[in-house]
């Protein structure tokens, strides 16, 4: 596990005097600026966050050292990180997503079917990107207690009981 959780990224410039669209992905939106510094993913550059108010699908943020639009503009599409450390203890059924990438995924019978590739959400649920052992491609799994029943983050693997033909049939 990562000592390092991407909480946001930015989404572009936000006005002409350096401020920036930030799509936060903490269970409250506004939280973030409770995190302290956040940093890149290198951890090279570090900001200091305020949040000015709710936007549509994200946050408008002025971050330390960014006065210009241009400056806002060039960190577009750059993930913000704060330390492990930082953030909440999570109930036991609660999961940061960085923890699940790369966890094993087996079905209800033991039979290996591939590995988190990723975790979406693209409104509606959460979706787990499932890299398939025996196909290149993926399979996208609901997160929910009723497909992933068991989310196991000491033996790093997850159970499911895939909905009937979520995976394809071995060659």
């Amino acid at each position: 596990m990562s000592d390092l959780i991407c909480v946001a990224v930015i989404a572009g410039a936000f006005g002409v005097q350096g401020e920036v669209r930030v799509k936060s992905f903490t269970a409250q939106a506004d939280a973030i600026d409770s995190y302290g510094p956040l940093s890149d993913e290198d951890g090279d550059n570090h900001y200091d966050l305020r949040i000015l108010r709710s936007i549509k699908n994200g946050l408008a943020v002025r971050l330390s050292g960014v006065t210009t639009k241009e400056q806002a503009d060039a960190l577009r599409g750059v993930k913000l990180f704060v330390p492990r450390a930082r953030l909440p203890q999570l109930p036991d059924d609660e999961y940061y997503y960085s923890d699940l990438i790369g966890m094993a995924v087996l079905d209800s019978g033991g039979t290996e079917l591939g590995h988190i590739k990723a975790v979406q959400n693209h409104g509606a649920t959460d979706l787990l990107e499932v890299q398939s052992l025996d196909h290149s491609d993926t399979v996208l799994l609901p997160f929910t207690r009723t497909v992933v029943p068991t989310v196991d983050l000491t033996s790093r693997r997850v159970i499911t009981d895939p909905p009937d033909g979520a995976f394809p049939d071995p060659k």
